[in-house]
């Protein structure tokens, strides 16, 4: 049977013609990288928003608070709509936070291709980060011997998705010189004196470990010898990629992968600094700081999204796909305790958090903290909570 000519026209076309929306059956799904979300009732999530709203309410109305920070422009999540939940949690009633992200959020299941012929993964992958108490010194002195340096005046970072002509894109920052960018020295270059007398010390730690490990972390708390504490936060990066020194620990057959912590993988490095030295020097990646005092010590440093993290509410993911301050639903059981899962907020990144279903939880202050983190291998499923358009929100009860 011939068609005629109207109904020969696309579908879609019809629709817009008509001034019809399309149902979701013949919508695109949405997609983050190589994922597609999925949409799924909140009611369909066990446990959600779990026992404790409040906190990550707290968490984000932090977030809602700050400036903007640059973003890469092709992050999920759109800042009208993010910014229209922000002003409706600034009046919100604590005892209101479960119903605030059951209704003014939509809720997708974050959806990954599997391997060819394999299903598709459902279940992402999350560690812990923490912030590391360190002892230091002000000046250099016998047993603190290992600056922890400024930003150089010479540095220059790079916003997400921003490139310089000549360089690799892969680099994510430059070096400036009088005729131009160059890369910047990586670690072992750095540590050899490649910048001179731009190379400032901060202040001075133990040993090259304990710099290593608050690199990793990307900030800490350090005790004074003095008697008093101050936070060294991060302040740029050489832009150099990073690598697992624990990974390499376990490739060369130092230690195995099972039962491998913090702990044991930096005593490791402590019990054998000449093989310890290279493996470090093999992380291209070198962290700049700077002081700050210590104004909550319930909270942790500022994150990338410009405010403090919260103990197990703030989460770092990859800010090339996610804008700050989108809700996540972890489901399972997240840092060891049991439960159908965790509401978290997204407030921080980092260099080898990759993908749209890869998440890293902040967990605290202290040694605590960091056994708590370095035991963090979990897969879980991640679920993203997308603001609803501004002029979806439900109108708020009238008294």
């Amino acid at each position: 049977m011939s068609l005629s000519p109207v109904t020969a026209l696309p579908l879609r076309l019809l629709a817009a013609l008509a001034g019809l929306a399309l149902g979701p059956a013949l919508a695109e799904p949405l997609r983050v990288g190589t994922a597609r979300l999925e949409p799924v009732e909140g009611t369909a999530l066990p446990g959600f928003p779990g026992p404790d709203p409040q906190a990550a309410l707290d968490a984000f109305r932090r977030i809602c608070a700050a400036p903007p920070v640059p973003v890469a422009p092709q992050v999920t999540g759109s800042a009208a709509d993010l910014a229209a939940s922000c002003a409706r949690a600034a009046t919100l009633p604590a005892s209101e936070a479960a119903d605030f992200f059951a209704t003014r959020f939509s809720a997708y299941r974050v959806i990954q291709p599997g391997p060819e012929g394999a299903p598709e993964r459902r279940r992402g992958f999350l560690t812990g980060y923490f912030e590391p108490e360190l002892e230091g010194s002000a000046e250099a002195a016998p047993g603190f011997a290992t600056p922890v340096l400024a930003r150089p005046d010479d540095l220059v970072s790079f916003a997400p998705g921003e490139t310089r002509p000549g360089l690799d894109p892969a680099l994510r920052a430059a070096r400036a010189g009088e005729t131009g960018f160059a890369p910047y020295p990586d670690r072992a270059a750095i540590e050899d004196g490649a910048l001179g007398a731009r190379a400032q010390p901060l202040l001075y730690l133990r040993d090259p470990v304990d710099l290593f490990v608050l690199q990793v972390q990307g900030s800490g708390r350090v005790r004074l010898t003095d008697g008093r504490a101050v936070r060294v936060l991060y302040d740029g990066r050489n832009g150099r990629p990073y690598t697992s020194v624990a990974k390499l620990i376990v490739r060369e057959g130092h230690l195995p992968l099972e039962g491998l912590t913090l702990a044991r993988w930096t005593g490791w490095l402590r019990a054998h600094p000449e093989t310890g030295r290279r493996l470090m020097r093999a992380n291209e990646a070198y962290i700049f700081f700077k002081l700050a005092p210590v104004e909550d010590a319930t909270l942790g440093p500022p994150g990338a999204a410009g405010v403090a993290l919260s103990p197990g509410r703030s989460l770092a993911v990859d800010a090339n796909l996610w804008r700050y301050g989108l809700p996540f639903w972890l489901e399972g059981n997240v840092a060891g305790e049991s439960g159908p899962g965790r509401l978290v907020v997204a407030a921080d990144t980092g260099s080898a958090i990759v993908g749209p279903a890869r998440g890293d939880l902040y967990l605290g202050t202290g040694a605590q903290a960091g056994i708590r983190a370095g035991d963090l291998r979990d897969a879980v499923g991640f679920v993203v909570l997308l603001p609803k358009p501004a002029a979806a929100e439900p109108a708020p009860a009238t008294p």
